[in-house]
Formats: structure tokens, sequence, C-alpha cells
């Protein structure tokens, strides 16, 4: 768990500094594509994840973290889900870099593709265990969970708007792509679960 709430830690400190104290910080932290190519700032897809853009932002992207980010952790072992989480956050920002490199107006910040790499690992790992979500009493088996999330991210990026939606569908996919890659037998773990091998 120790690497999960470093994380935490890291970006709660890192975040409140921008928001509250050091302003430029968020300035400079932010992830703009157009800047991005031009300047070759590309430590923006990782320094974007430790900001946000305000404390619900936050706080959200923090709690799906603390309560997934342990068990995982525990499941894969903390230098995999270390290097989930960063490569998950350089992951995520590149459909943004791609789509908006003409826009110098389009800037993104927050954890999300990361935590989404982090949310849909455990999926992979555990696709029965219930999510349960606020208001709704009833469990819904994590896969299903993750079909509609991602269902709802295609939808909703094509709508446009300020959520990178984006980001999170490739977060997702790359939480699903790192444990089939790089953890053995996550395959033959899932095909289990559901008494397939």
């Amino acid at each position: 768990m120790l690497v999960t709430l470093s994380l935490i830690i890291a970006n709660v400190v890192v975040s409140l500094a921008a928001l509250y104290a050091v302003p430029q910080l968020f300035d400079k932290f932010m992830l703009m594509p157009h800047r991005v190519v031009r300047e070759n700032t590309w430590h923006e897809l990782v320094s974007s994840g430790f900001v946000h853009a305000g404390m619900g932002h936050l706080f959200l992207n923090m709690f799906v973290l603390f309560f997934f980010g342990p068990v995982l952790e525990q499941s894969i072992g903390p230098l995999h889900l270390l290097l989930l989480y960063f490569s998950g956050l350089i992951i995520s920002s590149l459909p943004s870099v791609y789509q908006h490199k003409d826009n110098p107006e389009f800037a993104t910040v927050g954890a999300s593709g990361a935590v989404e790499a982090v949310l849909f690992g455990f999926i992979l790992l555990f696709p029965l265990q219930p999510i349960y979500i606020m208001f709704i009493p009833i469990g819904i088996p994590s896969i299903i969970f993750g079909g509609l999330f991602l269902a709802y991210s295609v939808y909703a990026s094509k709508k446009g708007g300020r959520i990178n939606h984006e980001a999170h569908i490739a977060g997702a996919v790359w939480g699903f792509l790192y444990l089939i890659l790089f953890v053995p037998n996550t395959i033959d773990h899932f095909l289990t679960v559901f008494g397939l091998l």
C-alpha cells in the first residue's frame, strides 16, 4: 500500500500547491499539446497528472485510487503498480497530444488516465468483484461496470465538453494491456475466474 499512499500524497501536495499557493506551477505542469510539440515540453505528459482542476476533481481521482490501488498493489506488486501508473499517465496523454497539437487553446490536467489504468487493471484481475456506486444499493460486477464506463466514455467523447474522455479510454485500455503484456499469467487468471481454464 506504500506506493498507492505515496502517489496520493504526491497528488494532493502538488495539486493543492498549484491551486492555492503557487499558481504558476499549474501553468507549467498542465498538458498543452500545442506547447508540447513546439517547445518539447514532454514532461507535461507526466506533470499534468499531478495537478487538478479543483478539489472535486482531485478528490474523485484519489478516492478511486485509494480503493483500487492497494488491492492491485498487493496483487501485482509495488513496482508493477508504479510502472502501470506512470506509463498510464503517458499513454493516456498521447491521444490529446495528437488530437490537439494544433490548438493553442487546449489544455488538460488530472490523474484520470493513470487512475483508469489502475481501475481497469483491477477489473481484469477481479472481473466479478462488485463495485458499488453512490445511491445504487446493488453491487455491479466490475467487468460490467468497466464495459458501461467505456461505452459512456466513447459516447461522451463524441459529444465533446471539458472532460478529457479520450484520456479515460486510453488509460482504461492501457490498464488491460499492461497486465496482459507485463504481468505473468494474467490471461490464465482471468479465464480461471470464469471457469474457462
